[in-house]
């Protein structure tokens, strides 16, 4: 380890909150799906910056639409009007059918306006109750945590909301129990991440759909980590027959860049009056420019190869599942979403992984996680297959 990146550890030691679990790796750079190390080392990213980096790493289009903007101005106040957020948000209700669009920084503070809009909707009534579901991560702040039902993220910051009920994710007998005339929203992951890459059944969605029929809750779709065509579809919720009032989107949207929104149907359309809600950075013009370029490549056929890949992954790691039933106990996910059940502790594996010069990442104790970006080739994901199977096989 080099002697400036030993002081950069002691630095962060000195002055951060000890917040990150950070890898004792130094990046210079990035490109396409590898990352590029001080001492030389190239590692290949299954990681994609936790769904982030969606394109890679500098990606040439996204890039030039950075330029191009920063050669203009970096921040405007949301008193005025902005072409790139226009531009993006009719590019964005065009392609998902949505009436209305509220740009945030980032997947929790989508959250936490997807709450205030829920509240708002059905202020003076009885409707005061939300379900969330075991597994269910929405963010990190106290609305968010108060929709995350995983005792690691809650435990210390209590009191949180007190209206929040957790479901056992895909029970249909709970749902049918907790949901009633008191029920506001109910907000989904239709593939978890956090909660180890668990994909809802249709059946839930069945139920879910007939119960909101019935009591005439809002849904509310949360799309950060599995939206904008991770899964195959522009959302995951387009594998299912669910039709959400409300999805929550940020993550890859912005190519890199801090960028999220919340979407809304024709029945919260009116929600907001001015001044009701706002955001000093949200749909900063720079990270607008950027999530206009990140969609235009991904209409471009990234949705068919993140398909495709995703796929050729599962397949081949169903093998790998077979040959040793005793290291590996599930395969899931969709598109390039996925997660391998291991049996024993998952950061070994991760640790394992980076040594053979590949990042992965670990979820729920024992989930090796899989986020690769969407310009993911054949041959990166042999690379990865190669890699794992001697780490497992070991």
């Amino acid at each position: 380890m080099k002697k400036s990146f030993e002081r950069l550890i002691q630095k962060e030691e000195e002055y951060f909150f000890r917040t990150y679990r950070r890898l004792k790796i130094h990046i210079e750079r990035g490109k396409d799906c590898y990352l590029y190390t001080d001492d030389g080392r190239k590692i290949l990213d299954m990681f994609g910056g936790l769904a982030v980096n969606i394109l890679g790493y500098n990606h040439r289009e996204v890039n030039k639409a950075i330029s191009k903007q920063i050669g203009k101005y970096i921040h405007l106040s949301n008193i005025f009007y902005q072409d790139t957020q226009i531009l993006l948000a009719e590019k964005l209700i065009g392609l998902t059918g949505f009436k209305k669009i509220f740009f945030t920084n980032s997947g929790t503070e989508a959250a936490e306006t997807a709450l205030k809009i829920i509240r708002k909707h059905f202020s003076g009534s009885q409707k005061k109750d939300i379900i969330a579901f075991s597994g269910s991560f929405h963010g990190r702040t106290l609305g968010g945590l108060s929709l995350t039902e995983r005792a690691k993220y809650r435990e210390g910051f209590e009191p949180l909301l007190t209206d929040v009920k957790f479901v056992p994710f895909n029970s249909l007998a709970e749902l049918e129990k907790n949901v009633n005339d008191n029920t506001s929203a109910i907000f989904i992951e239709c593939l978890q991440g956090e909660g180890g890459i668990n994909s809802v059944t249709p059946a839930f969605i069945q139920k879910l759909m007939e119960l909101k029929q019935k009591f005439g809750f809002l849904i509310a779709a949360d799309e950060i980590q599995s939206g904008i065509g991770r899964t195959g579809k522009f959302f995951s919720f387009e594998h299912f027959a669910l039709k959400p009032d409300i999805v929550l989107i940020a993550k890859g949207m912005g190519g890199g860049l801090p960028l999220g929104a919340v979407l809304g149907n024709e029945i919260v359309a009116g929600v907001f009056g001015q001044g009701q809600h706002g955001s000093t950075f949200g749909g900063n013009p720079v990270a607008c420019a950027a999530g206009l370029a990140v969609i235009e490549e991904i209409k471009k056929g990234l949705m068919n190869n993140a398909y495709k890949i995703g796929e050729y992954l599962k397949k081949r790691l169903l093998v790998h599942k077979k040959k040793y039933p005793d290291k590996i106990k599930d395969v899931r996910g969709m598109g390039l979403m996925i997660g391998i059940e291991i049996a024993g502790d998952g950061q070994t594996i991760v640790h394992k992984m980076l040594d053979e010069g590949v990042l992965v990442n670990c979820t729920n104790v024992n989930v090796i996680r899989l986020l690769p970006p969407l310009v993911i080739t054949r041959k990166e994901a042999d690379i990865f297959l190669k890699k794992f199977k001697k780490v497992v096989s070991d």
